[in-house]
């Protein structure tokens, strides 16, 4: 093991000294590769014109200001950790095998470039993402069939949950918070007025840019901040919605309502292939669909006897149902077929699943309760209090 540590220490040695009387950057136009066990901290910018692949260890990005990702050859990484004060810039794609960990600061790609990415190889994942860590721009797959896509603007998380019918050999999306009709990085504009009549009012706060040759199904999520009572004062119409190529226009791509109420929630999508599509964004459907609530509920998890699981009373009237739990972006945490009370606090499904022996965090959840028996369907709050 000492000598993988030395070789990998030589080597970024020998690059410095060849590169730092001309610039401040790490500059590879040879052949570098981290070992088994190895760790790489950057401290400064990192022009990649060689090989930097097949490798193992971790790999870092660290610094109180952006450190920049540039070169000929996108880098790929096993292990990676971004930990800035402001952001890591990627100029050139990076590729990560297995985990990418935020810590601190963004990872910023540029929009008007859709094929500069964070692109997360086969079984690739991600854990640490929040409103201040993530990738503010594109992130993309490649060879992954499902994945929750970890993009925002600066100052928040925006994610889009995709999964497909089959493997993608490459999706790319990015989020963006501007107006369709006067978008800064397209080179057309995308009229919220023309749309069939069947549909409502299209946002013109957000949208999403998701690429893809897979049928797939998504779901997208709101905030305060999307402004949905500017929509509709009913969340059951609410349905993501596209600008069609082919019809130069937007059409639905939903079949059912949103859940949640107008200040947060998620709506999920038909089937559809998202490169017959320009952007994605939040519509309303027109006519309001028919909604039936139960009430919110506090599951805290303690062991004191009281709260420590989901119970729904109503429920008993139905013993054919399904029982559906979801985080604030719409990501799936729970599912259970016959329900009796058995959610108390962790995962069944979902990428949360790697950390499920520790718990889901607290927070607000949305419930979705089928009764079979009795053809409906009911939806809801629930708060989590992960107190063990």
């Amino acid at each position: 093991m000492e000598t993988i540590h030395r070789r990998c220490f030589f080597g970024l040695v020998v690059l410095l000294a060849g590169t730092s009387h001309a610039q401040t950057a790490l500059q590879n136009a040879g052949n570098l590769r981290i070992h088994e066990n190895g760790q790489l901290g950057f401290h400064t910018d990192l022009i990649n014109n060689g090989i930097l692949d097949e490798n193992q260890g971790l790999v870092g990005f660290y610094g109180d200001n952006t450190i920049d990702v540039s070169g000929a050859v996108p880098a790929t990484f096993n292990d990676v950790e971004f930990a800035t004060s402001i952001a890591t810039v990627l100029r050139t794609s990076l590729n990560v095998s297995n985990n990418a960990n935020f810590i601190t600061g963004n990872v910023l790609t540029p929009r008007e470039e859709s094929t500069v990415t964070l692109n997360f190889l086969e079984n690739a994942f991600y854990n640490g993402e929040g409103d201040i860590n993530k990738v503010d721009g594109y992130a993309s797959i490649t060879q992954q069939q499902n994945f929750t896509f970890p993009v925002g603007d600066f100052q928040q998380l925006r994610p889009l949950i995709l999964e497909s019918q089959g493997v993608n050999a490459f999706a790319n999306c990015a989020y963006f918070s501007e107006d369709p009709n006067n978008p800064t990085t397209f080179a057309t504009s995308f009229d919220t007025q023309n749309k069939p009549a069947s549909l409502g009012e299209i946002s013109t706060r957000e949208f999403w840019r998701l690429e893809g040759s897979v049928p797939s199904t998504i779901q997208i999520s709101w905030n305060a901040q999307s402004d949905m009572a500017a929509l509709t004062d009913d969340v059951t119409t609410i349905v993501p919605v596209g600008w069609s190529k082919s019809a130069n226009q937007w059409v639905s791509l939903g079949n059912s309502g949103g859940v949640g109420d107008l200040t947060e929630g998620f709506t999920t999508s038909i089937s559809f292939v998202p490169d017959d599509y320009e952007i994605i964004t939040f519509g309303g459907a027109g006519e309001p669909l028919e909604a039936l609530d139960l009430g919110n509920y506090l599951v805290t998890p303690n062991g004191d006897g009281r709260n420590d699981v989901l119970e729904i009373p109503e429920l008993e009237q139905s013993p054919n149902n399904t029982v559906r739990i979801f985080d604030r972006f719409g990501l799936k945490v729970f599912e259970k077929d016959n329900y009796t009370d058995e959610f108390d606090g962790f995962a069944t499904t979902g990428t949360v699943v790697i950390n499920k022996e520790k718990g889901l965090p607290s927070g607000v959840y949305f419930y979705v309760a089928t009764l079979h028996d009795l053809g409906l369907e009911f939806q809801g709050f629930l708060y989590l209090s992960a107190r063990r």
